[in-house]
């Protein structure tokens, strides 16, 4: 299982910028991740917490670019999966990308996710709905 996790945080990072060029701020603490190292991490923290795949369903994706070497992208993202304790993950997030080409390939450089929260309340909006 092991190996197969470490196969799935690396295809995850495979879309992102290596080196320092990458910072995400994700739905999850600490507020902000600067750096490819600090990222991935995140990723094998949560591939940990779970026994077995993790899936996500991508919904009004846009994606605008400059033509070149720019471009962003937004989407709603639900991610569901089960814990190693069997509770779902159940999951609806925003998520906002800048990418950038780099010797013909177009990777994350920046990455936004996050849940409406309700100002009164202080809790998140985990499914996200319109």
């Amino acid at each position: 299982m092991a190996a197969a996790k470490a196969k799935d945080v690396a295809k995850v990072m495979s879309f992102y910028a290596p080196g320092e060029k990458l910072f995400v701020f994700d739905v999850v603490p600490p507020r902000q991740y600067a750096g490819f190292d600090a990222y991935k991490k995140d990723w094998e923290d949560l591939f940990a917490q779970l026994q077995g795949p993790m899936t996500f369903d991508i919904s009004d994706l846009n994606v605008t670019t400059n033509g070149s070497d720019l471009a962003f992208s937004h989407s709603i993202q639900h991610a569901t999966g089960t814990f190693t304790d069997g509770k779902p993950l159940d999951l609806t997030v925003r998520v906002t990308d800048v990418y950038r080409k780099t010797d013909g390939k177009w990777l994350i450089v920046h990455e936004h996710v996050s849940v409406p929260v309700d100002i009164k309340t202080g809790q998140g909006d985990l499914q996200s709905k319109p």
